[in-house]
């Protein structure tokens, strides 16, 4: 057994669409980011990474490479999940917590947990999707992820 953990965190900026775990969702800002700003499948790619010891999603997907610009976050995902199988493991489930001030996720819970399942190959049941708000943070600005994630030998 393995477990891992990722974090990520992304500015709403205006004149952009808001992913989150790879849905999108209704808001007058989204996500500002080098890729498309998916803070969830960004923390989910690191938990992933982290779990078998490699290397970081900034390390994979540098910024400063002009290919990963706007770039869909499940690329990032993809190339995790692929490794983590190359590893010898699968996911056993995982756990989110975002934080963020707007939009509710409450309505959207469900659709993100059904994509992100889909994306890593898991039941539904398998993924949480939980939803915090910044209170006395000063983040009103930005979304913030948590994930945890449990692999196990395959």
């Amino acid at each position: 057994m393995r477990i891992g953990y990722g974090w990520d965190s992304h500015e709403f900026k205006s004149h952009i669409p808001l992913k989150i775990g790879g849905v999108t969702l209704p808001h007058d800002k989204g996500l500002g980011g080098h890729s498309d700003g998916d803070v969830l499948l960004h923390a989910i790619t690191d938990a992933l990474l982290g779990a078998i010891a490699g290397p970081d999603i900034g390390s994979l997907f540098p910024p400063s490479d002009a290919q990963w610009k706007n770039a869909d976050s499940a690329v990032f995902l993809r190339e995790a999940l692929k490794r983590v199988k190359a590893a010898g493991y699968e996911i056993v489930n995982l756990d989110s917590t975002l934080i963020l001030s707007t939009p509710k996720i409450g309505p959207h819970a469900n659709a993100i947990r059904t994509r992100v399942a889909a994306l890593c190959g898991i039941e539904g049941d398998c993924v949480g999707i939980k939803a915090k708000t910044p209170e006395g943070m000063a983040t009103e600005n930005a979304a913030i992820a948590n994930v945890a994630v449990l692999l196990k030998r395959s």
